[in-house]
């Protein structure tokens, strides 16, 4: 057993999903599409006798969290430095998880498998009703395509083939739980055809304008985030919402363009990983 370990697991934006619940975690995900990004969460975990969870130096209640660290059978304090929202559409608690399962696994020497690692979160997140995707996107990088629902040995993933500059503005929170928690129909049938058009043409701008159409055919989109997007596209940009989250992303310099005060980053090109540091 080392004295702590450190992941990084970078941040995710879904585009458009569909949900897939199921009575086994393993198997309940989400079927979509998003992006990773180079701006993401650290994760440090440090044998403790009693479990804690700090974000940005603040304790925090987070359950996926404490559901890994019970679930691999550890104790630790685990502290997070996040450079996104919390609660934004960013996946940070998914990342916590991730980041968790990695960082426990290298420093209580639990003996895992990488899948069996992204498993152990992406139950975590499902049980807590946090999310459904964001874990095995998180995993993979790049532009993922959530092909089939749940963990790695149930679901399935493909990719984009880009790796283009990203632009967010977060102007507030969105309840996953909540909306998850409702009459999911018309989301559903929204993001099945979503996926559809784009597996047929998987192209950043096909991803984008499905991205767009599943937000308003699902009935997510605030006025700020349409009033946003109008303006990036005016500018000849392209963006959208991130599910579930009161937040608009955009490629290029959009945003910037438009007029907003964008924090920018770039497509991450892998998944998420353990530092050396």
């Amino acid at each position: 057993m080392s004295d702590d370990a450190t992941a990084f697991v970078p941040g995710h934006i879904t585009g458009f999903f569909s949900a897939h619940p199921d009575d086994d975690p393993a198997v309940a995900g989400s079927r979509g599409a998003g992006l990773t990004l180079s701006h993401g969460v650290t994760v440090t975990v440090k044998p403790a006798p009693e479990p804690a969870t700090f974000l940005d130096d603040e304790p925090v209640e987070m359950p996926p969290v404490a559901d890994v660290l019970q679930t691999l059978g550890v104790s630790a304090t685990v502290r997070a430095e996040s450079e996104l929202p919390l609660g934004a559409g960013f996946g940070v608690s998914g990342a916590m998880a991730l980041g968790t399962a990695l960082a426990a696994n290298a420093v209580f020497d639990c003996g895992r498998s990488e899948n069996e690692l992204v498993t152990v979160a992406h139950e975590a997140e499902v049980r807590a009703g946090t999310g459904l995707g964001d874990v095995v996107a998180q995993a993979r990088g790049g532009l993922p395509i959530r092909v089939e629902p749940g963990a790695p040995n149930h679901g399935r993933m493909d990719g984009i083939s880009a790796r283009p500059r990203v632009e967010y503005v977060a102007f507030g929170g969105l309840s996953t739980a909540e909306i998850l928690s409702g009459d999911t129909t018309a989301l559903t049938d929204a993001g099945e055809s979503a996926l559809e058009a784009l597996r047929a043409r998987p192209t950043l701008d096909r991803f984008l304008a499905e991205s767009r159409r599943f937000a308003r055919d699902a009935d997510l989109l605030t006025d700020r985030v349409a009033a946003a997007i109008e303006d990036v596209r005016e500018t000849g940009g392209d963006g959208s919402m991130a599910m579930l989250g009161e937040t608009v992303f955009a490629v290029g310099t959009g945003l910037s363009d438009a007029g907003y005060d964008a924090e920018s980053c770039r497509v991450h090109a892998a998944g998420a990983t353990l530092r050396d540091d």
